[in-house]
């Protein structure tokens, strides 16, 4: 995960804190309740980097099972393609076979 998908939760827990912080200051005027308000806005906004990495990790891996998925799809297509085509072969090559002794 880069920085840049991260900034924009980064700064809105920032904000949210400040804002947080603002507002119980210039209510109660009581600096022990704004820095529990404080702690609490900042877990809540460490809370919501946390689960956005989570789904972040939780994407990456659905990409990846599905492309390993893929690629398995596209291995047992083309196996058994070639199992097909050698069933035909053995098939056309026992037909021949078999015509050719009915017309001796």
């Amino acid at each position: 995960m880069e920085i840049r998908d991260v900034l924009v939760d980064i700064v809105l827990t920032i904000l949210l804190v400040v804002s947080t912080l603002t507002l119980v200051w210039r209510v109660w005027q009581d600096l022990t309740m704004a820095v529990a308000t404080t702690l609490m806005m900042l877990s809540l906004g460490g809370l919501f980097l946390s689960l956005g990495s989570k789904i972040w990790r939780l994407e990456e891996s659905i990409v990846s099972r599905e492309r390993t998925m893929r690629v398995n799809m596209e291995e047992l297509s083309q196996t058994m393609a070639q199992k097909y085509d050698n069933t035909v072969q053995h098939i056309d090559t026992t037909v021949s076979e078999l015509t050719r002794r009915m017309y001796r």
